[in-house]
């Protein structure tokens, strides 16, 4: 099978290096994209959207180099899509975190957390994420039931469609871990900081993303 080409969007703002090394892992042929026409001329299987930060840089990066419209054209033609941290925040409406404007393909709010004074913020380190759509491509191999993963944030998603919802996680109260709408996945955990587990999903994605993968009806 041939190994799937995935774009990884560098916005200035996100740990690259370890993401484009966990991909190449998994057997991706990875290339890096700062405009839309680079995204055009790798001929790209998949997408991924990496972030760490703030929402407000993101957006506004994507908006300045005009991959926000190619993300949006991406997701809506249910083309692979995988989007980490402040690449999942991004794809919502409006985040608490700056009054930011987010890029509104999926309805829903980004809020900070609000917890007990014994829940430290930022949500730092690992933690057990479950399954909520058994059946997901992104959780193939993994536990339904909870797998670790590591997290580093202060807001989190609040999807105004509850069967967005992949993965949930519970600090001081549950929160939307994953979300997954077709070929869309992310993922607010940072699976590359996550071990085996968080290959697993890498490797699930550019399953997705093969160019033999049948498209889920």
């Amino acid at each position: 099978m041939a190994a799937p080409v995935i774009a990884v969007i560098d916005n200035g703002i996100c740990n690259l290096r370890s993401v484009t090394k966990a991909l190449e892992a998994v057997g991706a042929d990875v290339r890096i994209v700062h405009t839309p026409a680079d995204v055009a001329t790798t001929g790209a299987d998949g997408l991924v959207l990496p972030g760490v930060g703030a929402l407000e840089d993101c957006v506004a990066s994507l908006k300045a180099s005009g991959l926000a419209g190619t993300v949006r054209d991406w997701i809506a033609a249910d083309r692979p899509f995988l989007g980490v941290c402040l690449g999942m925040q991004a794809l919502f409406e409006f985040s608490e975190e700056g009054n930011v404007q987010g890029l509104g393909i999926f309805p829903g709010k980004v809020v900070r957390f609000r917890r007990p004074p014994e829940f430290k913020i930022p949500h730092m380190g690992w933690n057990t994420v479950r399954f909520t759509q058994t059946k997901s491509a992104l959780a193939d191999g993994l536990l339904n039931e909870g797998e670790a993963f590591y997290f580093v944030h202060s807001y989190h998603c609040v999807p105004a469609d509850p069967s967005l919802v992949l993965a949930e996680c519970d600090y001081g109260g549950v929160f939307t871990a994953a979300i997954a709408r077709g070929r869309c996945f992310a993922t607010q955990f940072h699976p590359e900081k996550s071990q085996s587990k968080g290959l697993q999903i890498y490797r699930n994605f550019a399953a997705v993303a093969a160019p033999s993968a049948a498209i889920p009806t």
